[in-house]
Formats: C-alpha cells, structure tokens, sequence
C-alpha cells in the first residue's frame, strides 16, 4: 500500500490537464414589455401545472371511487343472486309442502273409510256370530 501510494503522486503530476476559458459574450437583451410578457407567461405555466397536477390528483381519486362503487356494486348484484336462489329453495319448499299436505289429507280420507268399513264390518261379524250362535 505505501508503495502505491508514490506512485498514484507520479502519475497525477505526469498528466496533463486543460479547463475552458471561454466565455459566451452572447448577450439578448429584451425590451420591458416582452420581458413582462415572459414572465407573465411563465407564472401562468407555473400556475397550470399545478392546477394540471391538482386536476391528476382528483382524476385518481375519482377513479379510486369508481373502483369502490363498482365493487360494492357488483357485491349488491352477489346479495341479490343469493337472495333469488333463497326465494326460489322456499317456494320450492312451500310447493313440496302443500304437495305433501294435499296427499296426507288424501291418504286421511281413505283411512276413515278404512275405519268406518272396518267398523261397520265389525258389528256385521258380531251380528253373524250372533245370529249363527243363537
């Protein structure tokens, strides 16, 4: 390391180096008004593009709101799915139910007039041995 650093001297003094000394004498000189103009102008630029990123903020967030609203549409348009296929499995339930209920009341008749034949056969039977006994 010590013996480098001689040697990065050496090479820094060997090179040899040059800077510019021109100066651009060019001068534009504008007169009052235009140069009111100018600045006129470039505070109206100033001004615009902060009103340009204003006007791009609240695009942003209008568009973040309509990626809101749309999702909680979509999950509205889901609940109504659900609640469809909620009325549809009931009145499903209700039609198999009246159904049921229609054959119970059916199945209900034809056993009375079971029972009342068996009934009335009964005391046909008692009649008969009755009558056979005696």
């Amino acid at each position: 390391m010590k013996k480098l650093i001689p040697l990065i001297a050496l090479m820094m003094m060997s090179l040899q180096s040059f800077s510019q000394n021109v100066i651009d004498s060019t001068l534009i000189q504008l007169k009052k008004p235009i140069v009111r103009l100018v600045i006129k102008d470039l505070i109206k630029g100033d001004g615009n593009k902060n009103e340009l990123l204003i006007v791009s903020k609240k695009i942003d967030l209008l568009e973040k709101k309509v990626v809101i609203k749309d999702s909680v549409i979509n999950k509205l348009n889901e609940r109504v799915i659900n609640f469809e296929s909620m009325l549809n499995t009931k009145t499903n339930q209700i039609a198999l139910s009246q159904e049921l209920s229609l054959k119970l009341q059916t199945d209900l008749k034809k056993q009375k007039v079971k029972t009342k034949l068996m009934s009335g056969a009964g005391i046909l039977v008692a009649l008969g041995i009755l009558v056979l006994t005696k």
